[in-house]
């Protein structure tokens, strides 16, 4: 039984010249190879935004609703974001 199935897919052409530009500069040996890696990818993307999601969404939700008078308003919670962002850019200026 073969382990590999071919596709015809349809790019855009700046897409379709991006994998042709891999495999040009030496990158890649075929255009599968580059179409392969750019799923490989995907999947580590959708796995992170899953286990975040499980482990700190999740996490926090139950926090959440074990404790509600922990939760913090909008108003307080865009003043913590926008601290830490004159912290973290104070930082690395």
């Amino acid at each position: 039984m073969r382990s590999t199935q071919s596709l015809s897919i349809t790019l855009p052409h700046d897409m379709a010249q991006m994998v042709k530009q891999k495999v040009a500069s030496g990158e890649y040996a075929t255009e599968s190879e580059v179409i392969r890696d750019g799923l490989r990818s995907l999947q580590a993307r959708d796995a992170a935004l899953e286990k975040w999601l499980r482990d700190e969404v999740v996490k926090s939700y139950d926090e959440y609703r074990a404790d509600p008078t922990r939760a913090i308003d909008g108003a307080e919670l865009k003043r913590r974001m926008a601290a830490h962002l004159r912290a973290f850019h104070g930082k690395s200026s």
